[in-house]
């Protein structure tokens, strides 16, 4: 409905709720005459009753619960009270011409009764008007559920969809994704290191272990790598008799089984073709005393 319309059908209500207020008017006007009010009390006495009504009305329109149900049990009882009052009017034709005092009903206990209905009508226009205007002016409104489930329900939605599309993702995107969000790990400047002198081939070592402690990881982690020719000490060049004098100095005691290219390229710290040929060397230096001995002794 658009906002003319709307305007068309509150005006339409309150122009129907005016002539209802005019056609009560009377009626209440003069059982307040009846009861004992004055001319400007009797004046005001229908804005105690059809005023609350329409008071009542707005609050059940804005109040909420509890609240509302309390709104509309005044509405309902004032509005039949209003209905008693009319109906007394239209019953008792004396009531017609007003200002005398004269009984609603030929029965007493049915007078009294009318009587109490049109006194107490004020006083409880007063405590109930109090209530409800207290309530509207300290109402909050409740949250809007419907956006909530909206959003919860576009959550779930969306769940699956997204399980779906990180399950239809290949391996090789997810991890490289990851390596782009990873941090980058701290590396500690490395120590200075104490280079081997090797001869003729150049030869892998490993080197002081460094500490390289990425974001969240606490083991240490061993680097290793092909030492720079900056960071290497000057390699020493021995000739061939000094490795031969050094090997003969270092496996003076050793047995033949021993006598080993690889355990001598260790203890002399050289190479492999080295070793080698330091073994040979050693072998034949050793096997030619022997053989001199046995001839001897032959």
């Amino acid at each position: 409905m658009n906002r003319t319309a709307k305007a068309l059908l509150v005006a339409a209500l309150v122009g129907v709720v005016g002539m209802a207020f005019r056609v009560s008017w009377n009626a209440q006007r003069d059982v307040a005459r009846t009861v004992g009010a004055d001319g400007t009390a009797a004046l005001l006495y229908p804005f105690v009753v059809d005023g609350l009504m329409a008071l009542a009305l707005v609050a059940t329109l804005v109040l909420t619960g509890r609240d509302k149900r309390f709104a509309l049990w005044v509405l309902a009882g004032y509005a039949a009270a209003s209905l008693v009052l009319n109906y007394v009017h239209g019953l008792v034709p004396e009531l017609h011409s007003g200002g005398q005092r004269m009984q609603l009903a030929d029965w007493a206990p049915a007078n009294w009764v009318l009587v109490l209905l049109a006194t107490s009508l004020p006083v409880g226009s007063i405590f109930f008007g109090s209530d409800l205007v207290a309530k509207v002016l300290h109402y909050q409104a409740p949250p809007d559920t419907d956006q909530d489930e909206t959003s919860e329900s576009t959550t779930n939605r969306l769940g699956p969809e997204l399980q779906e599309s990180a399950a239809e993702t290949p391996p090789e995107v997810a991890d490289s994704a990851l390596e782009r969000t990873r941090p980058a790990p701290a590396i500690e400047p490395v120590p200075p290191v104490e280079s081997v002198a090797v001869a003729e081939s150049v030869e892998v070592i490993e080197s002081v272990p460094v500490k390289a402690v990425a974001a969240g990881e606490s083991a240490p982690r061993r680097a290793t790598g092909r030492v720079p020719e900056s960071a290497r000490t000057p390699r020493p060049t021995r000739t061939p008799d000094e490795l031969l004098a050094e090997a003969r100095s270092v496996t003076a005691d050793w047995s033949d089984a021993e006598l080993t290219a690889e355990a001598i390229r260790k203890a002399v710290r050289t190479s492999s073709a080295n070793g080698r040929m330091l073994r040979d060397t050693l072998k034949a230096e050793r096997t030619a005393p022997r053989a001199g001995a046995e001839a001897t002794a032959a």
